[in-house]
């Protein structure tokens, strides 16, 4: 049982490979440079605004907390004084039904202090996680395809989460506590001003602790975040990739890789860790040290019995406060390392451009349903995908691209729905420039039929809705017209047959039926197929194209295939190579030409 340990020990050891290096490069974020927690915290007050009442609310009763704390002393020393050691019943009586309400009444107004500032804080985190989430639907794709999806999971969870602990740790009510600490300085000051300087002399060793575990704190705190998110883009990529790492017998590279990732947020861990306990401990010592200098001072002041034990009661809690600020202080500080991340995302410069930023070319033929005029376009910069395209598509005509794989063949598909930019040229649909239409109005005139198809739980009639609420009759309507209804009425459940996540209880096939499906439900007037047929099975494909004639009726299409047989039938094909368009002509008139149309042909059909 011991082995294992030690060889994970051992792993953990050994020299980052170059391969390790580049994925570490690839997951680890770069620096955030020196933070200001007063300008977090006022990005952080527009969510908090709505809900000022409760954090109000929260700041009163932590005043009153306050007061109900710091009269219990002076009543424990009446009781002692003028009730015990007086042999007075009656003031023994009195003094504890009075100590007893002020304790009830301490414990009544601490649950409504702490009850709403954490209501507060999860209304708050709910929102500016659900601003998060829209904020990243408005990010370029270019985006998404260099950042790890762990990354982005880890904003909107783990560092939103963090934030959250300045409410859950009453962060907020440091104010109480400051003047609890001040309240308990006058009153220890008023009872004995000569015991109390003994106290006071620990006030500068505390300061000095927590400006020297400030710094230290803070960076452990943003290597925390830091590591949950590599952590959780690497568990993501495996997840995800575990076909293939099981396939290839990858997985003691795989549990390596990890391991190095785990090993480094566990000493990231560790060390605040050290830092807190240094802080806390070292707060508890100049607290023991106080109590037993008090003590010794005591031989040589007299006081009542009564006087020093509320001014005991008043050293023990002028500590609490101190404890409190330097724990909820740290506590700022993964705060603050969650905060600085959240808003590093919110601050990329990368959204996606809202209609009209760029100023649209003069509208063109609008009798033209799809046009590229000289349109150039690159992932990478100085690495072009597409070269000076230039062609248009009619309404209601059929045009399908055709091409080796990196063609570009797909790119003129993204453009189109704008989900990329041009790095040059024009897009229009319909002739607007679709760099001035906002995305949801021009995503409307489009179905698009992909080859990966992505499918989300929930049900087989909400998927083919892309709906919470399908017309559950339109929905049978378009399988019908398919003739593929009978295949979802076998299946448990019918139209509401459950679909797990990425739709794995389902076949290849039948994924790309449903996303047939979805085409026909939307009623577009541009369908998109994009190697529509590339995944499915004869039977399904004979399916499909009985009801392609129907779903391509009245509408433009753009028909993207490597399988010629699919597009023999189109109005125009476009050939493609290397980014350019090369070719263009019906399946005749490009077979006649003996280009490069010809040759894949010939090579498709064994000519």
């Amino acid at each position: 049982m011991t082995a294992a340990p030690s060889a994970v020990n051992r792993k953990s050891q050994r020299p980052a490979s170059r391969a390790a290096k580049v994925l570490e490069a690839f997951h680890e974020e770069s620096a955030l440079g020196k933070a200001y927690d007063w300008q977090l915290l006022r990005r952080l007050w527009p969510y908090v605004r709505p809900y000022r009442s409760m954090i109000y609310l929260s700041l009163f009763m932590g005043v009153l907390t306050t007061g109900t704390s710091l009269l219990q002393p002076l009543f424990m020393r009446d009781l002692l004084d003028d009730g015990v050691l007086a042999g007075n019943m009656s003031e023994l009586g009195k003094g504890a039904m009075y100590l007893a309400l002020l304790i009830l009444s301490e414990r009544v107004l601490a649950f409504f202090q702490i009850y709403s500032v954490q209501v507060a804080g999860a209304k708050s985190m709910s929102d500016l996680r659900r601003v998060l989430f829209e904020f990243l639907h408005q990010l370029p794709l270019s985006y998404f395809d260099r950042t790890p999806v762990g990354r982005l999971v880890t904003r909107i969870t783990n560092d939103t989460d963090a934030i959250l602990e300045l409410f859950a740790s009453g962060a907020f009510n440091a104010f109480s506590d400051l003047l609890r600490l001040l309240g308990i300085v006058a009153f220890m000051v008023a009872l004995d001003w000569q015991l109390a300087l003994i106290a006071f002399l620990a006030g500068p060793p505390v300061f000095l602790l927590v400006q020297a575990v400030r710094p230290r704190a803070r960076a452990a705190f943003r290597e925390i975040r830091g590591k949950t998110s590599r952590m959780n883009a690497n568990m993501a990529e495996q997840v995800n990739g575990m076909t293939t790492v099981q396939a290839f017998g990858q997985q003691r590279s795989a549990a390596h890789e990890f391991d190095e990732i785990n090993s480094g947020y566990r000493d990231a861990i560790v060390r605040s860790i050290k830092y807190e306990s240094v802080q806390d401990a070292a707060i508890d010592m100049v607290a023991s040290m106080c109590l037993a200098f008090m003590v010794i001072a005591v031989g040589y002041h007299s006081a009542s019995y009564g006087t020093l034990v509320a001014f005991n009661a008043y050293v023990l809690r002028f500590f609490e406060p101190i404890a409190a600020l330097a724990q909820r202080y740290t506590l700022l500080q993964s705060a603050m390392a969650g905060a600085e991340r959240v808003f590093s995302l919110l601050d990329t410069g990368e959204r996606d451009a809202p209609p009209g930023s760029t100023a649209p070319a003069p509208h063109g033929d609008p009798s033209q349903c799809i046009s590229f005029e000289d349109v150039s376009f690159c992932y990478k910069p100085n690495v072009p995908v597409l070269s000076h395209v230039s062609f248009s598509v009619r309404r209601g005509e059929k045009v399908a691209l055709v091409g080796a794989t990196g063609a570009g063949k797909t790119t003129v598909a993204s453009l189109l729905l704008r989900l990329y930019p041009v790095t040059e040229g024009v897009v229009r649909v319909f002739g607007k420039d679709v760099r001035g239409l906002e995305r949801g109005e021009l995503r409307r005139h489009f179905a698009m039929v992909p080859q990966d198809v992505i499918l989300f739980p929930g049900t087989v009639a909400s998927n083919i809705a892309a709906s919470d609420t399908p017309d559950l009759a339109k929905v049978e309507a378009a399988l019908e017209r398919m003739g593929a209804a009978d295949i979802f009425r076998t299946r448990v459940g019918g139209l509401e047959a459950l679909v797990d996540e990425r739709g794995e209880n389902f076949s290849a096939g039948e994924r790309q039926l449903i996303a047939f499906a979805r085409a026909l439900y939307r009623d577009a007037p541009i369908i998109v197929l994009d190697e529509a047929t590339a995944s499915i099975d004869s039977n399904t494909e004979a399916r499909i194209q009985r009801a392609m004639e129907e779903l391509l009726k009245d509408r433009t299409a753009l028909i993207i295939a490597h399988r010629l047989s699919t597009i023999q039938a189109a109005d125009r094909i476009l050939s493609f190579h290397q980014g350019r368009l090369v070719e263009s002509g019906s399946h005749a008139e490009l077979l006649a030409k003996g280009g490069l149309y010809a040759r894949l042909h010939g090579l498709h059909f064994g000519g």
